[in-house]
């Protein structure tokens, strides 16, 4: 069996390379450098372009809040809460099930079994557009329901305006989070940045048209997300099915054979991940019944806004290091697995420290592009020192998860996300923001506490984890899923 591209020597390897592949034994600080050296250029090399393309999504978002909050402080409120509390809740749910497909994808590629890819992304395209039905009332039902969550009328009312206005992309992720993992499993990622980079473009385009030129208001800012959506799922599809002939054989029957387990690890992907994500959106929700409610959703969400340029460039490191676990696993190379994780941690903690002082060195500018109210400015410069401390903690806690979705433990992940964030952390910040009357600050602070907390644990699951155990559950979840047998790639239990 062929090696997975990214795996190929080079002379400068060989004596920190065995003939399997894997990784020596090392001692001594040169050999680490340059395994460092050696994981940093593969990392990169996928979750450079990764990145891009998660930030150029992502910033069709923050377009089209920027665009919105030159409109009023109250429109920039209920959108904020479109976009940050519903469509944050469906995209958190649709993106942990189709992060099933990581899992499997990345390992079957690295096994050797790509023609199972395609069939892999039909199967989880099928349930994601089920999945997009179950969450039709939330969008239908969206002004009531945050009303029942205490949100004023005057945010509750066009928020939900805005909610019914987004329900198409809802249905775009079925078609996007599919290709998008299809073609991560195999490396093929500068497409998706080029991808990303024109559908970004385009949203500029459509929300000044649709907002200066037609006139159309807030509304305007909801079509062109809409479109620059679903211009995005079209284009990821299209070349799937026209380049990618190895993964791809064509529609399949097969695509409903064994449907429900399939739904199984879809569902522990979905857990894992909506429990990190909603965790923040339900600052956004305790912050709608303090006092002021218009200025403390805006500065709260001017804030995550901030801190989510952060986060989707560590989601794209979240797929890279998924991708590079899964490989390794599938090729049965366990200190490589271990090496390239240590590594990923390592730089990644560089990156939140980096970020945590560009904030708090910039903290009297931070809401400038989003609001040009002096209140609201004064909000986001009070709230700034959470900011930092979040975006410190977060630049390690998404690299574990996409450690975990490499490596299929997203149920475990799932139990410690829930402990941390909805036992610990919600209840200490209501109390902090409510009891002691801290509001925004202690609701904020809280739920910090409750991501530290989830970051220690999770450093421990690492640093416990025996990473030839993995490489044998790799292999016969291959050989369950993989409709033929895997040869048997498993290294000698040597020192690792």
């Amino acid at each position: 069996m062929e090696a997975a591209p990214l795996l190929d020597r080079k002379p400068s390897e060989l004596q920190i390379i065995g003939d399997d592949g894997d990784y020596l034994p090392i001692r001594g600080l040169k050999p680490w450098w340059r395994v460092f050296c050696i994981e940093t250029a593969k990392l990169w090399r996928i979750g450079g372009p990764i990145a891009f393309q998660i930030l150029c999504q992502y910033g069709t978002n923050s377009v089209a809040i920027m665009f919105v909050g030159h409109i009023g402080d109250i429109e920039l409120s209920a959108f904020s809460i479109a976009m940050s509390v519903v469509c944050t809740f469906s995209f958190g749910l649709m993106l942990g099930m189709g992060s099933a497909l990581e899992t499997l994808c990345g390992q079957a590629f690295g096994a050797g079994q790509v023609h199972m890819l395609g069939i892999y992304m039909q199967r989880s395209t099928v349930i994601l557009f089920a999945t997009c039905f179950v969450l039709l009332p939330l969008y239908l039902f969206a002004t009531p329901i945050l009303k029942l969550l205490g949100q004023e009328d005057d945010i509750a009312k066009p928020a939900g305006v805005y909610t019914l206005l987004v329900l198409p992309q809802l249905f775009s992720l079925a078609i996007s989070f599919p290709t998008q993992k299809f073609l991560q499993a195999q490396s093929k990622v500068a497409v998706l940045a080029w991808i990303a980079f024109l559908a970004l473009a385009s949203q500029v385009f459509l929300c000044w048209l649709f907002i200066y030129v037609f006139g159309w208001g807030t509304d305007g800012a909801v079509i062109a997300f809409d479109l620059t959506s679903w211009i995005t799922a079209l284009a990821q599809f299209g070349y799937v099915v026209g380049w990618c002939k190895d993964g791809w054989k064509g529609f399949s029957w097969s695509a409903f054979n064994d449907i429900w387990a399939f739904v199984r690890l879809s569902l522990a992907s979905a857990v894992m991940l909506c429990l990190e994500i909603w965790y923040m959106m339900s600052i956004i929700v305790l912050a709608g019944n303090l006092d002021n409610a218009v200025t403390a959703v805006g500065s709260l969400s001017i804030c995550m806004n901030i801190d989510g340029w952060q986060t989707m460039l560590f989601i794209g490191i979240n797929a890279a290091i998924s991708v590079r676990v899964s490989n390794e696993l599938g090729f049965g190379r366990p200190r490589a697995t271990k090496y390239a994780v240590y590594v990923t941690v390592f730089q990644s903690l560089l990156i939140g420290i980096v970020c945590m002082i560009v904030v708090l060195a910039t903290r009297n500018y931070l809401g400038i592009i989003f609001t040009s109210s002096e209140t609201m400015l004064r909000a986001v410069s009070h709230l700034s020192i959470l900011l930092g401390v979040t975006m410190l903690l977060n630049s390690v806690q998404p690299v574990i998860s996409g450690v975990a979705i490499g490596g299929g433990w997203q149920a475990l992940v799932a139990y410690i996300n829930l402990g941390c964030y909805y036992i610990f952390g919600i209840p200490l910040g209501y109390v902090l923001g409510y009891v002691a009357k801290f509001g925004v600050m202690g609701l904020w602070g809280g739920m910090i506490a409750g991501v530290a907390l989830q970051t220690l644990l999770l450093l421990l699951v690492l640093y416990k984890t025996n990473w030839i155990k993995e490489v044998e559950q790799s292999t016969e979840r291959m050989r369950k899923w993989g409709g033929q047998e895997v040869g048997d790639k498993l290294p000698l239990k040597n020192e690792m």
